[in-house]
């Protein structure tokens, strides 16, 4: 007898989410089905033990996918099969991907698979909105280093009512249509559409789909009690050598600020001029640090030119162009560059008119 572990909350509107695992697969080193009405959505989440050598950022992919057979049906034509991603598919799941990826630790480099597929739908409620949900609420029963819970919601507004996760006839009727993933302080990510409304409603809408997702994150983070709390992995994807990193700071911030501070318009130029700190750094390390320990020195480099960078930023208003924070890159637009597609576009035109 299988047992599941199940947790249930509700929607604003009273209709109900249910949180389930230790059905599923349970070989994924966190599996959770996430359920509003008949529209079910299976989240598995692996990471290997260990990072490749010489990786030093997050290999994490996210999926999603509508399984044609949710909807009970088999793919036809000449492949029987699932096909591939479509954009929209991959929209939603950069969406995950974005609001997911900051929250693992900056230190954790192993290959990480997130993959989130629809295998129950029904008429009425929109599985896209729901898709954070389950990632993070995997990624919260499993054993992988992860700062979060995030999740995400839809926010519409209807006949001036804001909505959250409102049905597929509500959203022909909304002036908003917008997908908000946050965690419990901060917004991470915002995508969607809507009519001409002012910033205010703008505003308004995402802090009420922040509400809602608070309430989601003490959701999950109940579920994952239910669940039973995993000790997350112990790992050591980076090795660092504190004496050498005091050492690059203390001899290259100065240099570094200075060159920000040329204010020179060609990046290519302001690349070079960051270039020559680091060169003439390297020049003057022992040749055996420098063979050992090349690719930390980078690595740190690039640290100073970030804090540099951004103090410059804050304590002087000023980009590396010269452009002060509240001044936006000039303009400018051109009709009729392309002259192929301006003759495509005026027979197109013709045939309409005949």
């Amino acid at each position: 007898m299988i047992h599941a572990i199940t947790h249930e909350f509700e929607l604003n509107d009273g209709r109900k989410i249910t949180l389930e695992t230790g059905k599923l697969a349970k070989q994924a080193d966190g599996a959770v089905v996430v359920r509003l009405g008949d529209t079910m959505i299976l989240a598995t989440v692996v990471s290997n033990k260990d990072a490749k050598e010489g990786v030093d950022f997050l290999p994490l992919t996210v999926d999603y996918q509508e399984k044609f057979a949710s909807a009970g049906r088999i793919p036809g034509g000449f492949f029987k099969r699932e096909a591939k991603l479509s954009d929209y598919e991959i929209l939603i799941s950069r969406i995950v991907d974005r609001a997911l990826r900051p929250q693992f630790p900056e230190d954790y480099h192993a290959d990480t698979q997130i993959m989130l597929s629809l295998i129950s739908t029904d008429k009425e409620n929109m599985p896209d909105a729901l898709v954070g949900l389950a990632a993070s609420a995997a990624l919260a029963v499993s054993d992988i280093p992860f700062n979060g819970p995030i999740s995400e919601v839809r926010v519409g507004k209807i006949n001036g009512t804001l909505v959250i996760n409102p049905t597929r006839q509500q959203l022909e009727n909304s002036t908003i249509d917008m997908i908000v993933a946050a965690t419990a302080t901060d917004i991470a990510m915002v995508e969607g559409e809507m009519s001409e409304i002012s910033e205010d409603e703008m505003l308004e809408a995402i802090q009420f789909a922040h509400e809602a997702i608070k309430q989601q994150i003490k959701a999950i983070s109940t579920f994952a009690e239910k669940a039973g709390l995993k000790t997350k992995r112990v790992y050591q994807h980076e090795t660092h050598n504190a004496e050498l990193k005091e050492r690059v700071f203390k001899e290259t911030y100065n240099a570094v600020y200075a060159a920000a501070q040329k204010k020179d318009p060609n990046k290519q130029a302001r690349k070079m001029h960051f270039k020559a700190v680091l060169d003439a750094f390297k020049a003057g390390l022992e040749p055996e640090v420098l063979e050992s320990h090349e690719a930390l020195i980078n690595t740190y480099f690039h640290e100073v030119e970030y804090k540099a960078v951004r103090r410059m930023a804050i304590d002087e208003q000023l980009r590396l162009d010269g452009r002060k924070t509240t001044e936006i890159r000039p303009i400018w637009a051109e009709a009729g560059y392309l002259p192929t597609l301006m003759e495509v576009r005026f027979l197109h035109v013709v045939k309409r008119s005949r």
